[in-house]
C-alpha cells in the first residue's frame, strides 16, 4: 500500500482509509477487529471513526484494538463531533460546551490520549466559527488533539473557516472530509481545487456509493435483501435516491471496465478516486472481512488513461453555473 502526505502536516498515512462506521451496527468486535488487523497487515495506518457511530460503540471498539495492540504512536485516529449524542438540550452541535464535553467521551471510549485528527461532523448554522475554532485551537493546544479537520462543509465555509484560523493566529485546518464517488462528483467544482490550493488532505467518504459502484444491483432487479438498498438502512440509499440513469451508466462502464481488466467493479471504482488527486484518500466501510480484502484490491495497481476516459465519460454531468461558464471562457494557463 503507498503512502501520502495528509495535506501539508508532513504526516504519512495510507492512501485508503479504514472507516469503521459499520462497526458496533454490522460488524461485532470480532470481526471488526479481524478487519484492522487485516488492514494493518496490508499497509493501513488511518482509521476514522466518529462519536456518534452506533452510539459510541465504534469508538470503543477501536479503542479496545488499539490498547491491544499498544502501539498508539503507530495509527493516525480521527473522530468527529456534532451530531446529537444524548437528550440533553446541548448535547450537539459546534459549541465550546458540546465540543469539550465531547472530545473527553471520545478519548475515553477510544483508550487513547489524543485524537491524531478531530473533525466537525458537519457544519453548524448556530455557532459562530470563531467558537468552533477557538475550542479546537484550545484542544491542540492542550495535547489532546494533534490537527484538527472538518467535513460536510461547503467551499465557502471552509474557506472563511481557513482566514479566521489565521488571522488570529489559531491551529489551522488541514483537511476536509466530504462525500466523493464517480456518481457524486460535485465536490470536483469547489472543494477538492479549494484543497489542493490550500494543501489541505481530502477524506472520500461514501467512494462506493452505498454500494452501488461495486455493481451489487442491476437494472430491472430487485436489490439483495442483505444490501444496503434491499435493508433500506441508510438515507442515501433509500429506493430512488441513487438509481438513476447516470448510475446505470456508471455501473455499465465499470462492469465493461471490469471485464477488460480483470479487477472488481469495487476496485475500479476506489481506484478510479485514487487517481484523481494525490490528496485524495478514499475510506473504505466494509461490513465484513472479505469486502475489506476486496477493497484493499484497489491499491498497487493504477488504471490506464483508456479506462479513466471511459469512467469519466460515463460520470460526467454538465456543470451549472458559474461553473459551465467558467470552464468555457476563463484562460487555464498562462500559455492559453
Amino acid at each position: 500500500m503507498d503512502y501520502r502526505f495528509f495535506g501539508g502536516t508532513g504526516v504519512k498515512v495510507s492512501e485508503v482509509v479504514m472507516g469503521t462506521q459499520t462497526w458496533g451496527w454490522v460488524a461485532d468486535e470480532k470481526t471488526a477487529h479481524e478487519m484492522a488487523d487485516r488492514f494493518v497487515a496490508a499497509g493501513g495506518n488511518c482509521f476514522d471513526t466518529a462519536n456518534i457511530y452506533n452510539d459510541g460503540v465504534s469508538e470503543t471498539m477501536l479503542g479496545t484494538w488499539l490498547k491491544k495492540k499498544g502501539n498508539r504512536g503507530d495509527y493516525f485516529v480521527t473522530s468527529k463531533v456534532f451530531f446529537p449524542v444524548g437528550e440533553g438540550v446541548n448535547d450537539s452541535g459546534l459549541s465550546r460546551k458540546h465540543i469539550l464535553q465531547s472530545i473527553d467521551g471520545s478519548l475515553q471510549r477510544l483508550q487513547t490520549d489524543y485524537l491524531d485528527l478531530y473533525q466537525t461532523h458537519c457544519f453548524d448554522y448556530t455557532t459562530r466559527m470563531e467558537e468552533t475554532l477557538e475550542a479546537f485551537n484550545d484542544l491542540v493546544r492542550s495535547g489532546r488533539v494533534r490537527y484538527i479537520g472538518v467535513s460536510n462543509w461547503s467551499a465557502s465555509q471552509l474557506a472563511k473557516a481557513l482566514q479566521i484560523a489565521r488571522c488570529g493566529s489559531w491551529t489551522p485546518i488541514v483537511s476536509l472530509q466530504a462525500e466523493y464517488s464517480l456518481i457524486v462528483r460535485s465536490s470536483e467544482w469547489e472543494l477538492i481545487p479549494l484543497c489542493e490550493q490550500e494543501n489541505l488532505a481530502f477524506l472520500a467518504w461514501s467512494p462506493l456509493a452505498g454500494g452501488w459502484m461495486a455493481a451489487k444491483y442491476r437494472r430491472n432487479r430487485k436489490a439483495p435483501e442483505n444490501s444496503r438498498v434491499g435493508r433500506q438502512d441508510r438515507w442515501d440509499d433509500q429506493p430512488g435516491q441513487r438509481e438513476s440513469e447516470l448510475t446505470w451508466r456508471v455501473v455499465d462502464a465499470l462492469l465493461e471496465v471490469s471485464k477488460k481488466i480483470g479487477k472488481t467493479p469495487a476496485q475500479i471504482a476506489l481506484n478510479w478516486i485514487l487517481r484523481q488527486s494525490r490528496s485524495i484518500m478514499p475510506i473504505l466501510g466494509a461490513r465484513t472481512l472479505e469486502q475489506l480484502e476486496e477493497n484493499i484490491g484497489a491499491t498497487g495497481w493504477a488504471l490506464s488513461d483508456d479506462a479513466l476516459d471511459r469512467l469519466d465519460e460515463a460520470s460526467s454531468i454538465p456543470l451549472p453555473y458559474p461553473y459551465s461558464f467558467i470552464n468555457r471562457y476563463a484562460k487555464r494557463s498562462k500559455a492559453d
